[in-house]
């Protein structure tokens, strides 16, 4: 994709996993693997990976379990991904099981070859099937049901606020560089033909069975008021949110906005941590992984 102008930038990758042009590029030692190393095996309940579906609106999701080492029952992470759904971060999957954490990685209706159509509002739907799947199959998945944290990456943190101020019991969410979807509508507003090129090219994604580009706008725009996190953080009280931005990230308006209003909000613990990176971490996923584990560890409670 060739690089965009700003206004255009904003509208069209506002949602992808994905930067607009090239950033600084990092010092040799900034970078590094977040794979974690070699564990000791427990014959009894070795770590393993689950290939498995589950239901949601009537449709089938395609997902994989990445189960821990141990019998448990383990805390588990709902890890979502952004738009359209190229980055994936199973990196921090991997990480994250070889701490004691059990993760559920699936595709949202219409994504990837999920059945059903693709729309925010399926995405949200989705997330509650995920942890509503982790419930009820808690002791086959060596699953502790009461300890469940979503962790989503662009619009994928969008849903994991978004379905954490649904569920009572999810207490510990994560956004890595989430989108803010009242501050894209506005730029939508504010520049309408940029809107209408993220329709259009919104209209290519194959990937995403069912995708309306005019209509997904239209969405954000109608919906802009009850995605405005202040108006979400009240939902959120109670519970640890960790928000991690990426310091030459030019894909999405980083989110202090949205940090500012969890902060204000009585009861919401945040925390707000930068890291040097662009929209998908690239060359900074050790620390990604390092932030994101400190973080859920502090949360879940022991393993």
């Amino acid at each position: 994709m060739p690089r965009l102008a700003g206004g255009l930038c904003l509208a069209v990758l506002a949602l992808m996993a994905v930067g607009c042009g090239p950033a600084d590029a990092p010092d040799a030692d900034q970078t590094g693997s977040a794979l974690p190393a070699a564990i000791q095996v427990d014959p009894e309940a070795p770590p393993g990976l689950v290939e498995t579906s589950f239901l949601s609106g009537g449709q089938l999701l395609y997902a994989s379990v990445y189960l821990a080492n141990g019998a448990g029952p383990h805390p588990a992470v709902v890890l979502l991904h952004g738009f359209p759904g190229h980055e994936r971060n199973l990196d921090l999957a991997q990480a994250l099981r070889a701490d004691g954490f059990n993760v559920l990685f699936f595709h949202y209706r219409g994504a990837w070859g999920s059945e059903g159509t693709f729309s925010l509002s399926h995405m949200i739907g989705d997330v509650a099937a995920a942890t509503g799947y982790l419930r009820r199959d808690a002791a086959r998945l060596k699953t502790d049901p009461s300890r469940i944290l979503l962790v989503g990456h662009s619009m994928g943190g969008f849903a994991a606020l978004e379905g954490a101020a649904n569920d009572p019991d999810v207490r510990c969410v994560a956004g890595l560089a989430p989108a803010d979807m009242s501050a894209i509508a506005d730029s939508m507003m504010a520049d309408p033909a940029a809107a209408d090129r993220f329709a259009s090219y919104a209209d290519q994604l194959g990937m995403l069975a069912g995708l309306d580009g005019e209509a997904m706008v239209a969405d954000i725009l109608a919906q802009r008021d009850s995605f405005d996190p202040v108006a979400l953080a009240p939902r959120l009280a109670g519970k640890s949110i960790l928000i991690v931005m990426a310091d030459k990230d030019t894909a999405i308006p980083r989110p202090l906005a949205m940090t500012a209003a969890f902060k204000a909000s009585p009861g919401v613990k945040v925390s707000g941590v930068e890291l040097s990176g662009d929209h998908a971490f690239s060359w900074s996923r050790r620390e990604l992984a390092e932030t994101v584990i400190d973080w859920a560890k502090a949360c879940a409670g022991p393993l």
